[in-house]
């Protein structure tokens, strides 16, 4: 199973795997259901299907690294209700029955300008010491690749799309850090760059490294939420305490400094251009015999790899024609590739990896004739992107408060999709960032520099789907004319035409018009003088008034 969402329980005589909305399809064809039973966790939980499945007195085994603190809570609580408990595994058994398993990577680290990211690794290090003293800890543990490589300005090819090196670091309130890291990774440059702020140590000595200082009584924060539950356990065994607090980085990380929003601004540009080029390219190959998913994905790859400045792809790009645009994480592969489907839908959602920015767009758009049954459903999808473009929001409002705004249209019409609205975006990091997101469950206020994506869909298994997706920007809070307390919105980064073809005009709320309209003079004015006369020719046709 491919999807970046999931989770296993293998009992002594039956199995079940389970994933949310987005991939329910997707494991359906990917694992062997004569094996697992496939469970939507939208309905069932896994200590639900816990409390029905496992037997009084059994042991059920949990790797700690792989399992949060939270999690084992949760699993615990369902195990005990039926008389059983768990094990803590110490050696994973899938890898004593993983012959094959690659070795750890070791791309080579690489420095990220202070230009781009506009602080210093000390003063991030330093606003983090001041969270872990205000949580009252003397210790914190950093365990995430992203925040780590926020942290010390620095990036890495460990991970497929995603530029981090897999390290750890224990960071005290006062005093240098300790990095954990394979040396190997550190060329001379990049080793001289991280010794100046922190000291250096090898990847594998992180337990026995916390486990000593544990053993002085400190007081260590770890993310119940986020952090391997392991890790709590090594500061608890060596006479330690845990201090269980949300992970200070999170939040550091997604509020954007002025230099990572003005580079998230220009790679929105290039990448606009490049996605320009591919949609005006799309409109005059859709037709063509034989064209598949793959090439067409491949072409609009090649379209970033032509702006010179392409780092890699933000993530595998969803290239779904009719049937297979329903899957909502759909990736293709030569099993699956298929042409074009001709009077359908065709769902593109992409990204680039850029020095200075991270990009995630997704376009639905028409070939041939489209059903007037797709046509109204794009058009309530569309109104309800637009309804989270236009918001309005004081301090203090959660993703959860918005994203409703989405679904009204839907709704009204009795439909709606199975994913969050809106996920956080990384500054040449991860493309999936928390904590911020727009969705139902999100109780994380939203602030001024955070990068979400808005993408509202609706999918009809077996036929089509529909996704519209920009990325946007929460700006700094202002009172609106004859208003008495400021407001905060989003600020939109992505800049490339919406399907007008797709658009049932007298179905669209006349400020949700007005919101395209001046979107669409944007996009021609920003992106027009960055294409060809040819493609600049089809983005003002693209772009036209509705």
């Amino acid at each position: 199973f491919t999807g970046s969402a999931g989770a296993a329980i293998v009992l002594k005589s039956k199995a079940a795997a389970f994933t949310d909305g987005r991939y329910l399809q997707q494991i359906a064809a990917q694992v062997d259901p004569s094996v697992f039973r496939i469970v939507s966790t939208v309905e069932t939980s896994l200590e639900a299907w816990l409390e029905t499945n496992l037997r009084k007195k059994a042991r059920l085994g949990v790797d700690p690294w792989l399992h949060t603190e939270d999690q084992l809570k949760r699993l615990r609580t369902a195990a005990e209700k039926v008389g059983a408990t768990l094990a803590m595994v110490e050696g994973n058994p899938l890898d004593a029955s993983w012959p094959d398993r690659p070795a750890l990577p070791d791309a080579p680290v690489v420095i990220h300008p202070e230009a781009l990211a506009g602080v210093g690794a000390p003063a991030k290090i330093e606003a983090l010491q001041n969270a872990i003293r205000t949580a009252g800890a003397s210790h914190a543990v950093v365990f995430a690749p992203e925040a780590i490589a926020w942290l010390l300005n620095i990036r890495g090819g460990d991970l497929p799309h995603v530029p981090v090196t897999l390290s750890w670091m224990i960071v005290p309130v006062s005093g240098r850090p300790l990095l954990f890291i394979d040396k190997r990774k550190l060329s001379a440059d990049a080793a001289k760059a991280v010794a100046l702020v922190c000291d250096i140590k090898p990847y594998e000595a992180l337990s026995e490294s916390l486990a000593g200082i544990a053993a002085t009584g400190a007081r260590v924060l770890i993310d119940p939420a986020t952090a391997p539950a392991a890790l709590g356990m090594i500061v608890k065994t060596a006479g330690g305490e845990v201090i269980g607090a949300a992970d200070p980085t999170l939040l550091l990380k997604a509020r954007k400094s002025p230099a990572e929003l003005s580079g998230a601004r220009a790679a929105h540009q290039r990448d606009g251009a490049a996605m320009v080029r591919f949609l005006a390219w799309f409109d005059a190959h859709a037709a063509q015999p034989g064209l598949t998913e793959i090439d067409v994905a491949r072409r609009l790859e090649q379209f970033r790899q032509e702006t010179n400045t392409l780092k890699d792809l933000s993530f595998p790009s969803i290239s779904g024609s009719g049937p297979n645009g329903a899957i909502i994480h759909y990736r293709v592969t030569h099993a699956t590739n298929r042409a074009l489907d001709q009077n359908s839908l065709f769902l593109i959602d992409s990204g680039g990896q850029y020095a200075d920015g991270t990009t995630d767009i997704t376009r639905t758009l028409a070939m041939g004739q489209p059903t007037a049954q797709m046509k109204k459903r794009f058009t309530l999808v569309l109104e309800g992107m637009i309804a989270i473009s236009r918001a309005r929001f004081p301090k203090g409002t959660t993703g959860g408060n918005i994203d409703v705004l989405a679904r009204r249209a839907l709704w009204e019409a009795g439909l709606d999709f199975d994913h969050g609205t809106g996920h956080g975006v990384g500054a040449y990091l991860s493309v999936h960032e928390g904590p911020q997101r727009i969705a139902k469950v999100s109780s994380v206020p939203l602030e001024p520099g955070m990068i979400l994506s808005n993408e509202p869909g609706y999918y009809e298994p077996g036929r089509y789907g529909i996704r519209i997706e920009n990325l946007v920007v929460v700006t700094e809070p202002v009172v609106p004319r004859g208003g008495r307390r400021a407001m905060m919105g989003f600020e939109t980064l992505t800049l490339a035409p919406i399907d007008r073809r797709l658009i049932i005009k007298r179905l669209l709320s006349p400020p949700a018009r007005v919101w395209l309209d001046s979107y669409h003079r944007r996009v021609l004015e920003e992106i027009g003088p960055l294409v060809d006369g040819e493609t600049s020719k089809w983005l003002a046709a693209a772009c036209a008034p509705l």
